[in-house]
């Protein structure tokens, strides 16, 4: 199982490479800005391996049991010997070691995004975002027209729990199923790119803090005060209400969190997910189109619970997917990569 395992690691070495120059170039500049307080790896740590290490696992073997025991029958203790097979298992374990330096990967893009308002000095770009939004919505807010087609406590529930379930349970599967084996390093490389171009590169240039935050960080206090009014009566959306108090919370008081920092241009959240819908186009056109309206759903939702501008969807949608098929374009002129011992490719 040991050579499967190092030869799985080396075709993931620029993964590797990858969150060391994420980390140690995150690490410098919180250093030389004096704002060690913004720092967030320990945060991750405790959640993410009890995810990753421990249930997940778990969840997989137990599944992996059962389609054995209803989808075999004679052949059952053969189908069980290859699906825990040491090649399947160096593919676990290596997607898991994999998973683990992504812990410290997303602790360097919180401890980023916290420093951003700093940084910049707070959050300069909600006015001229809200006027693009309402330049191509025709006039109104975006928000003011899907208020009128709202399903609350769907899309509430849908973007604050089934959106994680989905873009990390998809993460899981990738990183450990050698039924992804081949675009296992494209698609981790992609899901890296949206965190650090959308969520740092991007959110540093054109920082803002979206709707639900607009008459705090701009003083316009009437511009949103209908969305503000939904947020906060009874029937309103009450996991995004929470969310975005804590997180504003933890902004004025200057300290991290679990998931902190506030960026609303471009919308991580419709990035992740636009991604899951590229790659589903490449696996099914059926299962692609089923995806790309969860996106256009996910869309709605971020803009209707004041997460998002209509343009903070649009912009991250263009991006994802002009770097999806640039990459994919790229890697189509390669050579044909070699393969493992168990049909893995091994390179990107």
């Amino acid at each position: 199982m040991l050579s499967h395992f190092m030869l799985r690691a080396r075709a993931d070495a620029w993964l590797y490479l990858a969150v060391a120059f994420y980390f140690i170039g995150g690490v410098l500049l919180i250093t030389f800005s004096g704002h060690a307080e913004v720092m967030s790896f320990s945060l991750y740590f405790d959640q993410w391996t009890f995810l990753f290490l421990i249930f997940m696992p778990l969840t997989a073997v137990v599944v992996d049991y059962a389609w054995i025991i209803f989808r075999f029958e004679a052949k059952r203790s053969l189908a069980a010997r290859k699906a825990f097979s040491p090649q399947r298992l160096a593919h676990l374990f290596s997607g898991m070691a994999l998973l683990m330096a992504l812990m410290i990967f997303q602790g360097t893009f919180t401890s980023i995004k916290n420093l951003l308002p700093i940084l910049r000095g707070g959050f300069v770009y909600d006015h001229m975002l809200a006027n693009a939004d309402a330049l191509l919505s025709f006039g109104p807010d975006p928000v003011k027209i899907l208020q009128s087609i709202r399903v609350v406590g769907i899309m509430d529930w849908n973007y604050s729990i089934l959106w994680f379930i989905l873009c990390f349970g998809t993460l899981f599967f990738v990183a450990t199923s050698p039924r992804a084996a081949s675009i296992r390093v494209r698609y981790i490389s992609m899901f890296m790119f949206v965190w650090v171009v959308c969520g740092n590169i991007l959110a540093a240039i054109f920082m803002s803090a979206g709707p639900a935050f607009y008459g705090a960080v701009t003083g316009d206090h009437e511009r949103f005060a209908a969305l503000l009014a939904f947020l906060s009566s009874p029937d309103g959306p009450l996991l995004a209400r929470s969310f975005q108090g804590y997180l504003w919370s933890l902004h004025q008081g200057g300290t991290s969190g679990l998931g902190s920092g506030i960026s609303a241009f471009p919308s991580v959240h419709v990035g992740l997910i636009a991604l899951n819908a590229f790659f589903a186009f490449d696996l099914s056109r059926r299962f692609g189109v089923l995806a790309v309206c969860y996106t256009a759903f996910v869309m709605l939702s971020s803009v209707c619970l004041g997460w998002h501008y209509a343009v903070d969807g649009y912009a991250s949608l263009i991006l994802v997917g002009a770097a999806h098929y640039g990459l994919k374009a790229l890697r189509e002129r390669r050579p044909t990569p070699s393969r493992a011992p168990d049909g893995a490719t091994v390179t990107p």
